[in-house]
């Protein structure tokens, strides 16, 4: 990629070295020790997933280019590290592809899940082979549940729609059977339910959402102001926003994180003061 920007040797060797210093710094501390993987990258790191990307990619290029080229795989897509590939069962076979691809680097293992039923699912989807088609399906693991934001927190409003209007759109933008649609459907009202949602508020949710224009045409010239929210009072200021292309976000008091450090801060007012201290040099 440096190369590709027709970047001078000078320049990409510097990139190159700037990378793995940064690289290198893939410690982490957990109870007062500090500890160094020997492999992979450091979780958190806003460059980790870049490179993961990048090497990712190579893969593909280096590796996969051939097997689609000679048909032998006629499908592969993938989102992250999570892969679907179609294959031909007279050219390969899923052990061969797998063991080839294991192949490739010591700390990268591929785990395969194969078709069951002429079945398999991918992300959130579940994939039903028919007899000339494909059947598409919501998937959700046998471990989920159906918390989310509670209705009676006190969150802002569009903050608890967020999972639905996600789901309802997913439920309205899936080529879902009318069948497998209905069957959703009930479910998001179970989960609302279940969170002292007003169904009708769910409702309404999936009207507003079938007459929504296209997400494209909708935000054209549109802008964005953040408000912090403490309480529903704060919607007498940001209705004053409601006729103009001026859209609202609310920040969140009520997070984890603040709790958390109210409780430091509270064990920290509470350390003893008269210790005795031994002076050290850095």
């Amino acid at each position: 990629m440096l190369l590709a920007r027709q970047n001078s040797t000078l320049i990409t060797g510097q990139m190159i070295h700037l990378l793995e210093t940064i690289l290198q710094q893939n410690y982490f501390k957990f109870e007062d020790t500090f500890y160094q993987p020997t492999q992979g990258l450091s979780m958190g790191s806003p460059l980790s997933g870049t490179i993961a990307e990048i090497f990712l990619q190579h893969f593909e290029q280096s590796h996969l280019k051939q097997l689609l080229k000679n048909k032998a795989i006629i499908y592969y897509t993938r989102y992250v590290d999570h892969i679907l590939i179609i294959y031909n069962t007279e050219h390969t076979s899923p052990e061969y592809i797998c063991e080839q691809a294991n192949k490739i680097h010591p700390n990268l293992k591929f785990t395969p899940t194969h078709e069951e039923h002429n079945s398999i699912t991918f992300m959130d989807l579940q994939l039903t082979r028919q007899h000339k088609k494909l059947d598409v399906n919501i998937y959700r693991k046998p471990t989920t549940t159906d918390t989310i934001i509670n209705y009676l927190s006190n969150h802002p409003e569009e903050h608890k729609l967020a999972a639905y209007r996600y789901m309802i759109h997913t439920m309205l933008t899936l080529p879902l059977t009318q069948t497998n649609q209905e069957t959703e459907w009930r479910t998001n009202l179970d989960i609302a339910h279940n969170n002292n949602f007003p169904i009708h508020h769910i409702k309404n949710l999936r009207k507003k959402t079938q007459q929504q224009p296209d997400r494209k045409t909708r935000e054209q010239g549109q802008k964005w102001a953040t408000f912090t929210f403490h309480n529903p009072k704060i919607h007498k200021i940001t209705n004053l926003f409601r006729n103009t292309n001026i859209r609202i976000a609310y920040r969140s008091t009520n997070k984890i994180t603040q709790r958390l450090e109210y409780h430091r801060q509270h064990d920290d007012d509470n350390t003893p003061t008269n210790q005795d201290y031994i002076p050290t040099k850095m």
